[in-house]
């Protein structure tokens, strides 16, 4: 790739600090993300909580539905405030 961007999505149980599913994508569409989530509660389970950022994709309908659908609580740091989600910020 010589220009241009990836966008990496990881899903991390916080309480073990471990990565459960990752995806990388060259566009902004939700479908990456949808498949890390679904990897993600294959290996682990449904949580009770899931915390994102307040990116595209995580506030499309097609991911919080998805959410709502499996009875899980969506929880979204404030704009812009990176330290509310430090422990993947520095993956």
């Amino acid at each position: 790739m010589k220009k241009g961007f990836l966008c990496l999505v990881a899903v991390m149980d916080w309480a073990i600090r471990r990565g459960l599913a990752w995806r990388l994508s060259n566009t902004m569409e939700v479908d990456y993300c949808i498949e890390a989530l679904e990897e993600a509660i294959g290996r682990q389970g449904r949580p009770e909580i899931f915390n994102t950022d307040q990116g595209c994709q995580f506030t499309s309908p097609r991911f919080t539905g998805m959410l709502m659908e499996a009875a899980v609580r969506i929880s979204m740091d404030g704009r812009g405030r990176w330290m509310d989600n430090v422990i993947i910020e520095r993956l």
